[in-house]
């Protein structure tokens, strides 16, 4: 994170930092995995997959923009230097949520009981979190790349099922992720703390409600949003009727 800090302020714009945050997953996961000597693989390969893809889908989709606009209103409220308020309130915060969310990779690295069927079910749910934020993130590249869309809300594919197949992905990741760390009974308290910590991040914090508040003028949001589930997919409901007759029709 100091690196992308050095970065950002080199280049006057502190983008760079969210694929600091794949790559420092991957940083966790493969600094803990050697020190630990190699006793449990698995949360720390699929760590370095997730950040690999995150980091690199998010360097390419960046690349020829300017600065991220939600880090541009909030460096415009620095009580004081700016440089200086985006290392304590961007990098150094995501730094201390690195390593916080990563204590599954940790703990499992020095666990010491056998992988079971948590590890297999982990992994089966990390891999659908992987698939749905991968398929999710390339449908809307797609979208966004066909000029007749602009000024458009993208609803189509997995978009059509939740308004944030990406969060939803990421939440599913971490949940299998910290299942495949609960090796052994010591893992399983501190494991529990990153799936919990990234669902709010993803729901309640950063995530779904501050970008849900930034689209909420969009001309076609609101039918939007009356139409898609907020989170968990769910086929979207039909124009002028509820989620409740829809149960009663067993829908």
């Amino acid at each position: 994170m100091l690196a992308a800090f050095a970065v950002g302020v080199r280049l006057r714009r502190h983008r760079g930092v969210d694929v600091a945050w794949g790559l420092g997953f991957v940083a966790v996961a493969v600094a803990t995995y050697a020190q630990s000597g190699g006793r449990h693989p698995l949360p720390a390969v699929l760590a370095v997959v997730w950040g690999l893809r995150l980091a690199g889908h998010i360097a390419w989709r960046g690349r020829g923009h300017g600065e991220d606009p939600r880090y541009e209103r909030l460096l415009s409220r620095a009580p004081g230097n700016r440089t200086w308020y985006a290392l304590r309130t961007v990098y150094l915060l995501q730094a201390g949520l690195v390593w916080l969310i990563s204590l599954p990779v940790q703990a499992a690295a020095y666990a010491t009981g056998r992988p079971g069927a948590l590890a297999v079910a982990g992994t089966a749910l990390w891999l659908c979190g992987l698939l749905f934020e991968a398929v999710g993130d390339h449908q809307l590249a797609r979208f966004r790349a066909d000029p007749a869309n602009r000024g458009r809300i993208m609803d189509r594919g997995l978009w059509s099922w939740t308004r944030h197949p990406n969060y939803f992905g990421d939440f599913c990741v971490w949940w299998g992720l910290s299942l495949t760390a609960w090796t052994s009974g010591g893992a399983v308290a501190v494991s529990v703390v990153s799936p919990l910590v990234m669902s709010y991040l993803l729901i309640g914090g950063s995530g779904k409600r501050l970008l849900e508040r930034h689209m909420a003028d969009r001309p076609g949001y609101a039918a939007y949003r009356a139409r898609t589930s907020g989170f968990l997919p769910w086929p979207p409901r039909q124009p002028g009727r509820s989620p409740r007759h829809r149960r009663s029709q067993g829908v």
